[in-house]
């Protein structure tokens, strides 16, 4: 991934990437079903 960042990227462009992707990635794992529903999240912190 950084490779293909142009050499003036600074450090604030790397993470920028890594955000966008990382965000990209969770709604690829939404759309295929792989999530804790809400209610499953609240349950676990309630206990």
């Amino acid at each position: 991934m950084i490779k293909k960042l142009s050499e003036k990227a600074t450090r604030d462009d790397i993470m920028f990437e890594i955000f966008v992707r990382k965000k990209i990635e969770a709604g690829i794992q939404a759309d295929e079903g792989r999530f804790v529903p809400h209610e499953g999240v609240k349950k676990r912190f309630l206990r």
